[in-house]
């Protein structure tokens, strides 16, 4: 992770600079210091390109002199417009400009004290690079920066607020890092083992093999674990932030299909490589739950997620199968693509059952529908709450980890019954994604407030967005630590 390091505003003697500057009001003092030191060459090059400072816009002057190696000019838009993701953005694209030298210094004094921290966070989200599988690089390709110093005219509050959102980017991180890896090491019991490791955060873990699932009845995730040889695993993590609240926890539940080939019901062969990332609903649960243990979040809380691989073989669950849920329900299993619907019936009912949490939160990369109907631009979030509905799209909104609700309704009940079985796990292509919230929303209890996220069009991105690479993007970690931040600690 980049380091990072806030200091007083001064001009460096030497080195790579990076300087922030609205399109709208004064030029900042150290951004006149860096032009005159240079004998005008930021004037100049302004003046020649036209420069407005228009939004993540940049100006790069290798070697402009005055000890400078590079100076970089970023533009953050009108100030009336501007936000804590605004300064993210700026900050990731300062750091990509940055990215040459090992070290380097970014100016911020032109942004007020609280959000120069959020400058910091955008660029150690934007220089995040899964690398571990790389053998041979050209020099030339490798990231350098290392360290970035991040000036203002009072650096004590970025200061403060620093080690919490360095916890978040941490969480992002391990998500990121769990959806990127290849299905053959991230398989279920691997999984568990990295969970178990957070335990040195101060999360309580508990590790659920299949002999345990099976004394809980957990006919339908079994089901899709049948045809693997990997073995299923459930993860419980507890973070127990507010031991003296009588609130019960809140609990985040994901999907954790570490590789689907659609069994039996086979997926097309173009692209299957992707589904590897088909956990990452699981992977967001984990690292929010890191992120919560991190920046030490007074709330209670708990994340769980079950850990399948779909696999075709003798062993695999055949279409027309019927299984019996930990509810005691049963479904008709009409495709086994439609896979990872089962194993959230079965670790939401555990959930509710064991902690009947204050409300439930699923994620899952569970539909290609809410990818026809929304694209990836947003998230598709069903919910039978509407106060709960409203405080996560506030809070996608301000992370820019957008959601956009969508309808719960009978006529999609009325699509997955089944002529053999209490349902089936299909619905038919129309509203296939509102149809897949309908089979969730029959194992949510007693008036349990709940909220599903479909993040298959968001959980990875096929191109670099501002402290977004290309690759795993961890969507969900701090939408979901917003929403605790913002509503549920005491």
């Amino acid at each position: 992770m980049l380091e990072i390091e806030f200091r007083p505003s001064a001009l460096p003697a030497e080195g790579a600079l990076a300087v922030l500057a609205f399109e709208d009001g004064d030029r900042p003092a150290l951004l006149l210091a860096a032009d005159e030191s240079t004998g005008g060459a930021a004037t100049r090059a302004a003046e020649a390109a036209e420069f407005r400072f228009n939004k993540n816009k940049t100006l790069v002057l290798p070697g402009p002199g005055g000890g400078l190696a590079r100076l970089v000019l970023v533009g953050l838009g009108k100030r009336s417009e501007f936000d804590a993701r605004g300064a993210e953005e700026a900050g990731a694209v300062a750091a990509a400009a940055l990215r040459s030298h090992e070290t380097a210094v970014l100016a911020a004094d032109v942004l007020p004290a609280d959000l120069v921290a959020h400058a910091a966070l955008g660029a150690v989200l934007g220089a995040y690079r899964f690398d571990l599988y790389r053998t041979r690089q050209k020099p030339e390709d490798l990231p350098r920066l290392r360290a970035l110093a991040v000036l203002s005219e009072t650096p004590s509050p970025a200061q403060r607020t620093w080690p919490e959102l360095q916890a978040v980017a941490h969480g992002v991180f391990l998500a990121r890092d769990l959806a990127s890896e290849p299905a053959n090491i991230l398989q279920p019991p691997e999984f568990a083992r990295r969970i178990e490791a957070l335990g040195s955060l101060g999360l309580e873990i508990e590790i659920f093999d299949e002999a345990a699932m099976r004394e809980l009845g957990f006919g339908a995730l079994l089901g899709v674990a049948q045809g693997s040889g990997a073995g299923a695993r459930m993860a419980v993590m507890r973070w127990n932030g507010a031991p003296g609240s009588a609130e019960p926890p809140l609990a985040f539940i994901g999907k954790g299909v570490t590789f689907d080939s659609g069994g039996i019901s086979i997926k097309p062969a173009g692209g299957m490589e992707d589904m590897k990332w088909d956990m990452a609903g699981a992977g967001t649960v984990t690292g929010l739950m890191a992120a919560l243990a991190g920046r030490k979040a007074r709330v209670n809380a708990v994340g769980v997620v079950g850990l399948v691989e779909n696999m075709l073989s003798g062993e695999a669950q055949r279409p027309g199968d019927v299984v019996r849920s930990a509810s005691g329900q049963t479904i008709e299993v009409i495709n086994t693509d439609a896979e990872g619907r089962l194993v959230l019936a079965d670790i939401m009912h555990y959930a509710q059952e064991r902690f009947r949490p204050r409300l439930m939160v699923d994620l899952a990369t569970l539909t290609g529908a809410i990818i026809v109907g929304l694209g990836h631009e947003f998230a598709g979030l069903f919910s039978n709450d509407d106060t709960l509905a409203a405080r996560l799209q506030d809070a996608g909104r301000a992370t820019a980890e957008k959601l956009w609700r969508m309808p719960l309704a009978e006529g999609y009940n009325k699509q997955i019954r089944s002529d053999i079985a209490d349902m089936k796990n299909v619905g038919g292509r129309p509203g296939g994604a509102c149809s897949a919230a309908a089979f969730l929303q029959r194992f949510v209890q007693n008036e349990t407030p709940w909220a599903h996220l479909d993040i298959a069009g968001m959980a990875w991105s096929s191109k670099d967005a501002p402290g977004v690479p290309k690759g795993a993007t961890a969507f969900g970690v701090r939408l979901l630590d917003r929403l605790v931040a913002s509503h549920y600690e005491n």
